[in-house]
């Protein structure tokens, strides 16, 4: 058996490649090639081609105007060997030929190709593993040009974005995120009604930010303040019994500073509020208010974390109150200030937290109706205490945790005007969990018990139950809930009473009909119970409000209050409407 030299194969396609290379060099004229090949076991191969054509350079043989010509390539393959497919390829004026011989097939290559004048035309044929000359020049031609540009809006897009300026975002406030501290009890023990029920709902609101006021860039901090201006109509400024009541019209101002630090780390906020409400056709009645908040927190290192906190609140005492059980002819201040400072270490999912606490209440002395004067330094007092909580993070939903707070009340005087030593001291225990259950509801509760000892034996301890809650649910992108409510032991000069069991709740609806549209309402609950003594106070206040901004730095505001306090003392009951439209400015 003899075997076929692949000499033969190699040597013709070296030729191949030959012509084509001569005849992209060469340029006009005709390119003509010969190969002949010797098969030792099967036959001789010998084949001519003559190509020639005029016409379209673009025009390829039997598909354009050009003339093509030649002889067929004939050549004989192995016998016995396994059939391979007849590749044939013909132009217009040219013929190839095929002879097999032992049952084998022939394949036809075109090797030579010629150019006559500007037409270039190749015979080839066209199969999986065919190396003519022109499919080799189709694979190396370059791709097909695509239609458009691919860089013009990339690059219209980077030119003509706005660039971000932090001195240019809105600001309204801190948003309420995470848990706010309970602020609807008055500092260090003293229950003021009169604070509570008319200031439930004046806790910043969320503001879409097309309306939101930009606020006072002053170094690195940003200062957002307001003043608005209403008037209206009030039915009982004095909050006494219904019968003595003397409606008036109501001449409202009121202050407020919001500020932020801009800091990379650590943060100090604030919110400062004050305002005076005048009542021209009721002199005494008129009174002034306020309340305010500053927050620092430092960040020592990425699990030690510094708070401090500073507070006060402002309000007025009511005629008809048990404790003062007179008839006054202005309404006396009451003011209540303090400060906290605490360290919260983390150790991995346990989180730790000291805290001490520092509060002074001072009470002003009463003008009565007949001219004297009550003298009220008996009630000033001080209270300090320490604060620990322990948590455990059990996933970032929820963090249940455990907190004890001892404090001691101190009086400026050893007794007070009845010959009662009221100095005691607390122990507070609870236990709760703060959570995240979804983005939409965010919140703290807890629950535990109060003990109170009292240094004048004629006074019984006090032990009370206690619950303080603060939740936070976003129903819808237009709506929100919150849910705030606290409990504690309050102080007092009953005579016979060692403490007041003062228990508070709050919900409030905020509902956006329109981007500078809202309705707030809400619904405050009061009540207190004057331990060993027969006296109880119910509480009740609606507020409904409306606010309208015409631009960041303009808005209307309408509302509604209705307060109505239930008391077992003759005398002590009122209800009150008052109605209030005014123009708030945001500079």
């Amino acid at each position: 058996m003899t075997r076929a030299a692949p000499n033969a194969g190699r040597s013709n396609r070296s030729l191949a490649g030959l012509a084509v290379t001569a005849v992209l060099v060469l340029g006009p004229g005709t390119v003509s090639a010969q190969v002949q090949g010797t098969d030792p076991g099967s036959g001789t191969s010998s084949g001519s081609g003559t190509t020639s054509g005029s016409g379209d350079p673009r025009t390829e043989s039997g598909a354009g105007t050009g003339l093509s010509s030649g002889n067929g390539l004939r050549g004989s393959a192995l016998s016995g060997g396994a059939s391979s497919p007849s590749l044939s390829s013909s132009t217009a004026g040219s013929s190839t030929t095929g002879e097999t011989s032992g049952g084998a097939a022939s394949t036809t290559r075109p090797l030579a190709g010629s150019r006559s004048g500007s037409a270039l035309t190749f015979s080839g044929t066209s199969g999986a593993n065919n190396r003519a000359p022109t499919n080799l020049l189709r694979l190396r031609a370059a791709p097909p040009r695509r239609f458009g540009s691919a860089t013009v809006k990339p690059i219209r897009a980077v030119t003509q974005t706005n660039s971000y300026d932090l001195r240019l975002t809105p600001v309204v406030r801190n948003p309420v995120i995470g848990v706010p501290l309970p602020t609807l009890l008055p500092l260090a023990g003293v229950q003021t009604p009169g604070f509570f029920l008319g200031t439930a709902l004046r806790r910043p609101l969320t503001v879409d930010e097309a309306y939101a006021p930009l606020g006072i860039k002053v170094g690195t901090f940003t200062i957002l303040p307001a003043l608005q201006q209403s008037v209206g109509y009030d039915t009982n400024p004095d909050q006494i019994t219904n019968r003595l009541a003397k409606p008036s019209l109501a001449l409202r101002t009121d202050g407020e500073v919001t500020f932020r630090s801009d800091w990379s780390s650590s943060e100090l906020t604030g919110d400062l509020r004050g305002g005076y409400i005048d009542y021209p056709d009721n002199d005494g009645a008129s009174r002034p208010n306020g309340s305010g908040v500053t927050r620092l927190r430092i960040d020592a290192n990425r699990d030690t974390r510094i708070d401090v906190e500073g507070r006060f609140v402002l309000d007025t005492q009511r005629a008809g109150t048990p404790d003062l059980a007179a008839a006054v002819a202005t309404r006396p201040l009451v003011t209540s200030y303090g400060t906290t400072v605490g360290v919260t270490e983390r150790f991995n999912r346990v989180q730790v937290s000291v805290r001490g606490l520092f509060d002074r209440s001072e009470f002003e002395d009463a003008q009565l109706s007949n001219g004297t004067i009550l003298r009220q330094s008996d009630r000033n007092l001080n209270q300090y205490g320490l604060q620990l909580r322990a948590g455990y993070e059990i996933s970032p939903v929820i963090t249940p945790f455990v907190d004890v707070l001892a404090d001691t009340r101190v009086y400026d005087l050893r007794v007070d005007s009845t010959g009662i030593r009221r100095n005691s001291d607390g122990l507070t225990l609870s236990g709760g969990a703060s959570f995240a259950l979804t983005r939409f509801v965010t919140g703290e509760i807890s629950g535990g018990l109060q003990h109170r000892t009292y240094a004048d034996p004629t006074l019984r301890d006090v032990t009370a139950p206690i619950l303080s809650a603060s939740l936070i649910w976003t129903a819808s992108p237009l709506t929100t809930v919150r849910l705030n409510a606290a409990t504690g032991v309050t102080e007092t000069t009953v005579a016979g009473s060692g403490g007041v069991l003062t228990q508070t709740a709050t919900l409030e609806v905020q509902h956006d009909l329109l981007r500078n549209l809202s309705l707030i309402g809400g619904i405050s609950y009061l009540s207190n119970d004057y331990d060993r003594v027969n006296i109880t106070e119910r509480g009740f206040s609606a507020t409904a409000r409306l606010d309208y901004r015409f631009n960041r730095w303009l808005a209307l505001r309408g509302s509604y209050i209705y307060q109505r306090i239930d008391s077992s003392v003759a005398g002590s009951s009122f209800s009150a409407n008052t109605f209030l439209l005014g123009m708030r400015i945001n500079p």
